[in-house]
């Protein structure tokens, strides 16, 4: 194999809710941790050995204001995307790293009676922005959104 593959496929909960970052030109940007377990029996001990680890996830525009107006804090969520690795430095002059997933794919697995759905909600933002246009006027109300 010649190339190279960055993708996370995360089932997991949210530690937090969503925090919504809106921008100048429009578009924004969420960001809410995940939670996953990894649960197994320790065969030397016996004991039950729990590990969580946290992610953060970074969702934008349209996937963006949906996470924030379905989830909360606790709600479970299918995430898929990619690792990306940020660098900053910090009012102190530390060079600071945060790993992030960026998502491209998400569903809902919490249930949830204001969503008024029995499967869970899916979600694939467009990969480019697409441009505007006005559909006829005998065909406006026959869009599905």
């Amino acid at each position: 194999m010649s190339g190279s593959l960055n993708k996370v496929m995360l089932i997991g909960n949210l530690g937090d809710d969503v925090k919504l970052h809106h921008f100048d030109g429009g578009g924004c940007i969420g960001r809410f941790p995940i939670a996953t377990n990894e649960n197994y029996t320790n065969k030397t001990t016996g004991e039950k050995v729990s590990n969580t680890e946290w992610h953060n996830v970074v969702v934008r525009n349209k996937a963006a204001e949906i996470c924030e107006k379905y989830l909360n804090k606790g709600d479970k969520i299918y995430v898929e995307g990619k690792i990306k690795t940020r660098k900053w430095q910090s009012e102190d002059g530390v060079q600071r790293y945060s790993t992030e997933i960026h998502v491209n794919e998400f569903n809902f697995l919490s249930n949830k009676n204001e969503m008024n759905q029995t499967e869970p909600s899916t979600f694939t933002p467009p990969t480019a922005p697409q441009p505007e246009t006005k559909a006829p006027e005998d065909q406006a109300d026959d869009l599905p959104f």
